[in-house]
Order: structure tokens, then C-alpha cells, then sequence
């Protein structure tokens, strides 16, 4: 597979096999084949069989049309689970004279996955924020000489089973996990331009069981979040709503749904078959938008509560950019800009895709696995032609040094450690996450 990169995602609705290859005009999309998922529960792997039986396929296909054997691949990883906290961390230096190097910068990160977590949980990526040498700050350490380094840090944590299973769904298909990588990073990477990373923008990828958030400013990740809904939470509403099976909500969704019910004409209906042999029903376009809307609405009012938490809510000078399957729901963009007063767009993986790459993949529905490709050739061309123990992984979550996760702390200590970090995150997930959750088990 020299000179290709395969990729999967395995996603709550589809999973994704695709494999891409560099080219003098950027990146070429070779092969990619979807399958429907069975065994993925917003986000995460729980019935390893299934994911397998929708997995296989699809690798089989790939490895059939590209004509060579898939063996390495960068594999997605999401979740509800997932969070985000900030903290700080800080190296002495014995010779203040001796410039501050490259090297020295990235042990910084790699010593922020050893940071405690609780039980059950490990950190999956680290994303440096601004660093201080000595009385220096926000500057890039680098270059400079002193005898003190500090650093703010994002940690990115998830839970060990996830992990686990998503690296024993890999292996027991017959490939090698090559890394596992954040799902949203990915998708920000495939649809968001350098202008809007720098200006400030906040990325929403609507996937099959959750919803993400990130928000960058200044290129680098401010803020992530993960919503526990998603296009399977809109179907769901419909099918009791409408009282109709999935697979008509979900072709009602798709063919004659909006979010924006004052853009739905009032005079037209859906025939709805009759079950066994009963009497077919006509629902109104009018009453599957409103529907719709009422869960977009929820999903859209935690994006803002994040948003307005973050810090940033000022600093998001290039608006809102949607994707993921979710962003292909009719009059999305305009409901977006209403409810939060952003600009806002729709995007497809189009970023360094050259234009003869695979028909049908720079749809938002792919933008994740896209992704994967991208940073699988970032990685593969950072650490060209170095050797593998010289390598040091900087924000990506290394699959060869796993953190092991410090099963001994007690839970005094790890809250205690963690409070101030975490507070934000808890009483939302408390209050406005529970809530959500209830109003879906009610919907």
C-alpha cells in the first residue's frame, strides 16, 4: 500500500471503508464503499458481531477494486461519551541559555496523556492552547530561551471500553489499527478552510447519533462538544410522531422534510401505505416539519449554550459551517442562521479532493471519512523516513503507546484533581443534557 492511505468510519448509520492516494494535484479518492451500521449506539462500538457482518463488505470491495491487499488503516473514533477539559502544565529547565527546541515542545504533549483520569476513562488527544516562557505570553516556545515553560492544554477524554472495542472490531477484521482519530477533528479537516480557522468558526457535524461541536479561532480548537442527538433522533421522532415504520420515516426525512416549518406548504400531504390491509393515510408536509424543527430546535439550543460558555461566542468571525449527514435536511442553513445569528454554510469534503477522485464521496455524509484520509497522510508525511521509536506523536492519540489508564485512584482524589476542569461539563450534562434526554425518550 505504498503511497495509499485506507481509512474506516464506522459511524451510527453507515460504515465507510475508503482508501486515497497522493497526488502531484493533492488528494484522489481510489475506492470507498458504505454499508449500512448495525451495532453502533451514538457513537460507539457495543455489538462488535454486527459492526463486523457491516464491516467486512465493504473492506472485501475496496480491496477487489483498488487490486491490492488493505492492510493499515486510520480509524474514526466518537462518542457521547467524549468530553473536553482544560488544564496546565509546566517544565523547569536547568540551562536557561540552551534554546528551547521542537523536541522539548512535544515531550510537553506527551507527558499531558499521562495526566490522572478516573477509572474507566483515557485520554484520546491532546491539543496544546498557548504557552508561556517565563514572563512571556502566548508565544511559541520554540526558538526561545528560559528557565520555565508552561502550557494550556485541551484533553480530550473517552472511555477505555470504546476504545477497546473499536481497536477489537479493527483486529478481528484482519487489519492492522494504524490510529485512532477524533471523528470531528476529521471532519474539520476535510470541510474547513484555513481563512475560517483563523478568523474563528464553529464546525457542527450532525452525524446518525450524535451531533459535534468545535470551534477554532486563531487555527486551533477552542472548544468541542458532543450533542447526544442526531439524525436518528429526528427519524425516531417521526416514526412515533406519524406513527409509521423507520424506513417510511426516514424516506419522509430525507425526501419531503424541512427544519423550517413557515417553509412548508400548507396544502400538501404523504400517502402513508396502510399495514396489513388497513387504509392508507395522508400526513401533511406541514406537521413532518414541525416535527423535525422541534429536535432541530433542542439540538441547536445546546449548540448555543456551548457556544455561549466557550468564551468565543464573540470571536466566530466566519460563522457556522454544517455538515455530516444531518446537513443535508432542507432549509438547514437558513434555520441555523435565524436561531443563532451566524452566517452559515453547508459543507462537502472538498478540501485538496481532486476532481477525479471516486463519484458521489464530496458529499457531507462523507466528510469524516474523508478526514480520516487527510490526517492519515499528515501523520504518514510528518514522520517520513524517521524511525519508528524516534517518533513522537504530537496531538493524535498514539495506538502504540497507550495510557494506561491509573485504575488505583481513588474517586476522592481524581474529583478532586479534576473539579475545577470539569465543572462546566458536569452540571450541563446534569441539567440540560437530561433533560434533552428526557424530552427524546418522551418524543
Amino acid at each position: 500500500m505504498k503511497g495509499y492511505v485506507a481509512a474506516i468510519d464506522l459511524g451510527t448509520t453507515k460504515v465507510v471503508s475508503i482508501v486515497g492516494e497522493r497526488t502531484e494535484s493533492g488528494y484522489r479518492i481510489v475506492s470507498f464503499r458504505e454499508s449500512p451500521s448495525k451495532g453502533v449506539l451514538r457513537g460507539e462500538v457495543t455489538n462488535i458481531q454486527d459492526v463486523l457482518n457491516s464491516l467486512l463488505p465493504t473492506v472485501k470491495e475496496i480491496r477487489e477494486e483498488c487490486g491490492f491487499p488493505v492492510e493499515e488503516v486510520y480509524v474514526g473514533i466518537a462518542g457521547q461519551n467524549i468530553k473536553c477539559i482544560t488544564t496546565r502544565h509546566s517544565r523547569n529547565r536547568n540551562r536557561a541559555d540552551i534554546l528551547i527546541s521542537e523536541r522539548e515542545v512535544e515531550e510537553m504533549v506527551q507527558e499531558m496523556y499521562k495526566t490522572r483520569v478516573n477509572a474507566g476513562e483515557q485520554i484520546l488527544h491532546v491539543l496544546p492552547q498557548t504557552y508561556t516562557v517565563d514572563d512571556n505570553v502566548g508565544v511559541k516556545p520554540s526558538g526561545m530561551t528560559g528557565t520555565r515553560i508552561e502550557g494550556d492544554f485541551k484533553l480530550f477524554i473517552g472511555k477505555t471500553n470504546s476504545v477497546e472495542h473499536s481497536k477489537l472490531v479493527i483486529d478481528r477484521a484482519g487489519l492492522k489499527l494504524k490510529e485512532l482519530i477524533l471523528e470531528p477533528v476529521a471532519s474539520a479537516r476535510a470541510v474547513l478552510t484555513e481563512d475560517e480557522m483563523e478568523l474563528g468558526v464553529a464546525m457542527i457535524d450532525m452525524g446518525g447519533g450524535t451531533t459535534d461541536l468545535l470551534i477554532y479561532e486563531d487555527n486551533i480548537i477552542r472548544h468541542a462538544a458532543v450533542i447526544p442527538f442526531g439524525g436518528k433522533s429526528i427519524t425516531e421522532d417521526l416514526r412515533q410522531g406519524c406513527n409509521v415504520s423507520y424506513v417510511n420515516a426516514e424516506q419522509m426525512k430525507i425526501q419531503y422534510g424541512s427544519c423550517y416549518s413557515e417553509f412548508a406548504p400548507e396544502n400538501k400531504t404523504v400517502i402513508i401505505p396502510g399495514i396489513g390491509g388497513r387504509e392508507s393515510r395522508e400526513v401533511s408536509f406541514k406537521l413532518i416539519a414541525s416535527i423535525i424543527e422541534a429536535r432541530v430546535e433542542e439540538i441547536m439550543d445546546a449548540i448555543m449554550y456551548e457556544i455561549e460558555n466557550s468564551g468565543y461566542q464573540d470571536k466566530i468571525r466566519a460563522g457556522i459551517v454544517i455538515t455530516g449527514g444531518g446537513a443535508q435536511l432542507a432549509n438547514l442553513c437558513q434555520y441555523v442562521t435565524y436561531k443563532t445569528g451566524y452566517i452559515a454554510r453547508i459543507a462537502s469534503p472538498n478540501n485538496s479532493i481532486t476532481f477525479d477522485s471516486c463519484e458521489g464521496v464530496c458529499k457531507p455524509i462523507f466528510s469524516t471519512a474523508v478526514g480520516l484520509i487527510l490526517r492519515g497522510f499528515e501523520t504518514e508525511e510528518r514522520y517520513a523516513g524517521q524511525p519508528k521509536e524516534s517518533v513522537v506523536t504530537d496531538t493524535l492519540f498514539p495506538v502504540d503507546e497507550t495510557v494506561q489508564v491509573q485504575a488505583d485512584i481513588s474517586s476522592r482524589t481524581a474529583r478532586s484533581q479534576n473539579r475545577a476542569s470539569r465543572k462546566g461539563f458536569r452540571e450541563f450534562g446534569r441539567g440540560l443534557f437530561q433533560e434533552l434526554f428526557n424530552s427524546s425518550d418522551e418524543a
